[in-house]
């Protein structure tokens, strides 16, 4: 997807897991002998629906099944388990500050700080900066639901609408701080995902990992729909500041401003051509 538009999409899909998860524990109707292990489980399936929904988005806008279910798979499970942690002690701030706007929002910040971190954790962003997107979506989310609550009741459609404002809270802010702080990605100018960007940050710093760009899901880590590309064919290294774009391919060649490379460091608006596909790179200084 492109970078802005991951911010409607993000905002859309937390609305939909939140409102899905609402459903599910309205319907299934638990009982629990105090608030907090009730919160524990609407936390559990809010966090997981989040974190499905939210985790799977880069893979089904990217045309990939397989990275939709992984991500989804991972994202959703790590959702569970910081719902399941969050909302209660998101209740706690709330009971022990006298039911105030401030411990709601403290407690929903807290909710969605676990949140941006697992989503964060399977995307191409530092985990940081999923946590602080979540942290201020879930107090801005925190503070609505509180001021909704008090103006319709805490009743079951106030608690509904409160808990879809707040799921896309959450998604708009991860995504608007991750783009805000974006130092480099990779823009899509032709083929099939044309539009679409790729975030590089998580592969940046000297000695993390590399990114492989190439034409196999299992194998590449950006993988784009194009026949006239290897399954594996070129590697982007960060070296802290920069990108050097190494070519991988066997014959088929590595173009950067229309030169064939082997491998060269990569600047600023730089057009990158793998098989029949035209990138473009993007750096912030």
């Amino acid at each position: 997807m492109s970078l802005r538009m991951r911010a409607y999409y993000y905002a859309i899909l937390g609305a939909i897991g939140a409102l899905i998860g609402w459903r599910i524990t309205d319907t299934l109707g638990f009982r629990a002998p105090n608030v907090y292990v009730s919160d524990i489980l609407l936390g559990g399936i809010i966090g997981l629906c989040l974190g499905l929904l939210i985790g799977a988005s880069e893979g089904l806008l990217g045309q990939s099944w397989f990275r939709a279910a992984r991500a989804g798979a991972i994202a959703g499970g790590i959702g569970l388990v910081a719902g399941a942690i969050g909302l209660p002690i998101g209740e706690f701030f709330f009971q022990v500050t006298g039911g105030e706007l401030i411990g709601r929002a403290l407690g929903w910040g807290l909710f969605g700080l676990l949140v941006g971190l697992s989503e964060s954790f399977t995307s191409r962003t530092q985990m940081w900066k999923g946590a602080v997107g979540g942290l201020i979506g879930g107090l801005v989310g925190g503070i609505v639901l509180y001021i909704l609550q008090s103006a319709a009741g805490v009743t079951a459609f106030g608690k509904m609408l409160g808990l879809i404002v707040m799921g896309a809270s959450v998604g708009v802010f991860i995504a608007l701080i991750v783009v805000i702080l974006s130092k480099a990605w990779i823009e899509v100018k032709s083929g099939k995902l044309k539009g679409n960007e790729f975030i590089l940050d998580k592969f940046m710093p000297e000695h993390g990992p590399a990114a492989i760009i190439g034409s196999n899901d299992f194998k590449a880590d950006i993988a784009l729909p194009d026949p006239g590309m290897a399954p594996q064919h070129a590697r982007l290294k960060g070296a802290g500041t920069h990108f050097m774009i190494e070519d991988m391919s066997i014959g088929q060649g590595t173009f950067v401003n229309g030169r064939k490379v082997e491998i060269t460091r990569l600047t600023n608006n730089a057009v990158i051509k793998l098989g029949n596909t035209e990138l473009v790179y993007h750096e912030r200084r």
